[in-house]
């Protein structure tokens, strides 16, 4: 095997390389752009180069760049993670004609699946079943228009050269396909430099199911079973497990083996996906991925083996490690992204720094991937994942508890997560049951995404008590350092002389403000909730308070950044902010009709003008952030008093994009 390893990645994906790789002895090299300088995976290899500017285009998509990197370091191969350039046919190529080792396909292999239309055609001959619809290079409006009236609506726009859900579009009417199909080309020519789509039939209870297939280059080719990743919004993964609810073992050697023609066809060697789309007895072939998957873990908790590894060693012109008769399948295992977005905000993305980051403890049945720490920030540039977490046991039902139990262990301060709405996924009893399929966020997503209610009385008492703690911790400290550290005017408790023994703690949750009286009594608080009067002792340490609230043992962890707690319990995180009453004017100030940017981003559309009339919930610009649209629509009707900005032009976070008169 060749002795040093460059890997052209970032974050999460180069980090769980450079484990394998340094587990098998190989001196690792990291490739860096400015914004990731003091990134995790730089720090998890043995060298690092920086490769340029924050941009990917700039730095991360730069063939020549990774290549001199790879000369200056004398890396003998290179590991090209999941995503960025790993299914580029001209940096394989690039690589070989350096003489340096591409962990991957042939560069045949990643051209032949790399066009989702040719990817097709390739498989109808093979004999692989096909979803029916329109895969032809004529990309003329009015062609893709006919061939989707052909197929019959719902059909599904999808982007040629894509994959992650970028460039893809349902449509459930003719007169929708027009600026559905604009859309589905601005993302696509946007996030893969190709704005070529195909159109298929949308199935409408469909299930994901994809087939993990390594080849070597002896002849050799294997399935490593299957994974259901059916849970999914805006097309793109939610929740991955393996194997697949109800799967038998007929449907999984049929689906493997179809898997493996699809392989061969391309003389593949490496990992790869092979995607199918399922609805009822059928299965169809939807694309093949070219490369290592961002769920392989599931794979490889059920089943003991390393993929990196596998890899590894294929590249370095081994032998697969077993044959198909002695890959094992071993329990079950699920995996979910902690995200960076907002559920209650239709998922958007946010950026921010993690002022607080909490995980499960590792063991051999929870598994964390992350390329972040506490005290990182996360950017506009690159996808928001914070980490994945992958959980095994010995069968679905006990994989989903234990899932739901790892996601009560996440604790994230700083931006929005994603973390609660996992939970609830996996304590859903349809998710339980194994009622799967690409719809399910549709039917369900009341449920894994509650209306917000106001924070219960629990909660507030306890982040009550955290700020109570933090108060008389300061007073302590300060009284440690005067003249009299014994005075009782020192005191670090709420009583004074000729005092009620009473103050009162002002928070605002979300819209409603809450006033908190706390009674000091000698033993204990006494607070008078929204509820009621409660009484309350404390104890914990550090970010923890265990109380006892009217007898019953609470306890939660509680975070302070600044003002803002973020209470940590059994119902989820809850963000308080605790109110200074002599700020509470700008606290309350409104923003009228002014809509704001949600994020920095590109306007790709603006809709209206000044004097507009609109109506609620109709759409007024589309910006462009992390690689997705994120359409901003009226809150309210009114009359468009000012547009701030042009299609095409860049806005900051918290821009003004859009007025409505008053």
């Amino acid at each position: 095997m060749f002795k040093s390893l460059l890997i052209a990645n970032r974050g999460e994906i180069a980090c769980r390389v450079a484990r394998t790789a340094k587990r098998l002895g190989l001196r690792t090299v990291a490739v860096y752009s400015e914004a990731d300088r003091g990134a995790r995976h730089v720090r998890a290899c043995d060298e690092a180069y920086p490769i340029g500017p924050a941009p990917a285009r700039e730095s991360y998509l730069r063939i020549d760049r990774i290549l001199e990197a790879a000369k200056k370091s004398g890396a003998e191969a290179i590991h090209p993670g999941y995503g960025f350039l790993s299914e580029n046919a001209e940096f394989a190529e690039a690589c070989a004609a350096a003489g340096i080792v591409f962990v991957g396909p042939p560069a045949s292999a990643i051209r032949a699946m790399g066009s989702k239309s040719a990817a097709k055609a390739l498989m109808e001959k093979t004999g692989v079943p096909l979803v029916p619809g329109y895969h032809g290079d004529d990309q003329a409006e009015a062609m893709l228009a006919g061939e989707a009236k052909r197929i019959g609506f719902p059909v599904l726009i999808k982007a040629s050269a894509g994959g992650g859900g970028k460039g893809m579009r349902i449509v459930d009417r003719e007169g929708d396909f027009a600026a559905a199909l604009a859309s589905a080309k601005r993302e696509a020519s946007s996030s893969f430099g190709d704005d070529r789509v195909l159109v298929e039939k949308y199935l409408t209870r469909p299930r994901h199911i994809e087939i993990q297939v390594f080849a070597d280059g002896h002849g050799n080719a294997v399935y490593l079973h299957e994974r259901d990743c059916s849970i999914q919004r805006r097309h793109q993964k939610v929740l991955e497990e393996a194997p697949a609810p109800g799967m038998t073992p007929a449907r999984r050697k049929e689906m493997g083996e179809a898997a493996v023609a699809a392989a061969r066809a391309v003389g593949y060697r490496g990992a790869g996906t092979v995607e199918f789309i399922a609805e009822g007895e059928r299965f169809y072939f939807m694309e093949m991925n070219t490369r290592l998957q961002v769920e392989h873990p599931v794979t490889e908790m059920i089943t003991g083996q390393d993929l990196v590894e596998w890899q590894l060693r294929v590249a370095s012109g081994e032998a697969l490690p077993l044959t198909q008769e002695r890959i094992p399948l071993d329990g079950h295992a699920m995996e979910v992204r902690l995200y960076a977005e907002d559920p209650a905000k239709d998922f958007l993305p946010q950026t921010g720094t993690l002022h607080h980051l909490r995980f499960p403890d590792a063991s051999e049945q929870v598994r964390i991937d992350t390329g972040v720490g506490q005290g990182d920030t996360i950017g506009i540039h690159y996808d928001p994942m914070i980490a994945k977490i992958i959980v095994h046991a010995a069968d679905r039902e006990a994989c989903a508890r234990r899932l739901a139990q790892a996601m009560a262990g996440v604790e994230v301060v700083g931006l929005a997560t994603n973390a609660a709405f996992l939970k609830r996924l996996a304590e859903h009893p349809a998710f339980v049951k194994g009622e799967v399929d690409t719809g399910f966020l549709g039917r369900h997503g009341a449920d894994v995404i509650p209306a917000e209610a106001p924070a219960s009385d629990r909660v507030l008492a306890l982040a009550t008590l955290a700020r109570l703690r933090a108060i008389e911790t300061d007073r302590a400290k300060r009284a440690a350092r005067s003249s009299d550290p014994y005075s009782p005017w020192a005191t670090s408790r709420g009583w004074r002389f000729s005092d009620d023994g009473l103050s009162r703690l002002q928070w605002k949750d979300g819209e409603r403000d809450v006033a908190i009286a706390v009674h000091f009594e000698p033993t204990r608080y006494r607070l008078d909730l929204p509820g009621g009067s409660t009484v309350a002792t404390m104890g914990g340490s550090g970010h923890t308070i265990a109380a006892v609230l009217d007898g019953v043992a609470a306890s939660a962890n509680v975070v302070f950044v600044g003002d803002e707690a973020t209470v940590f319990d059994a119902d989820g995180p809850r963000r308080l902010l605790f109110v200074d009453p002599t700020r509470r004017a700008g606290l309350d100030a409104g923003a009228g009709g002014r809509l704001t940017a949600p994020m920095p981003g590109k306007l790709v559309q603006v809709f209206v003008k000044k004097g507009d009339r609109v109506e609620k919930g109709q759409p007024l610009v589309v910006l462009e952030a992390m690689k997705m649209e994120h359409t901003v629509k009226a809150p309210r009707a009114g009359i468009i008093a000012a547009v701030g900005y042009a299609a095409g032009e860049q806005v900051e976070d918290g821009a003004s994009l859009v007025e409505l008169e008053e």
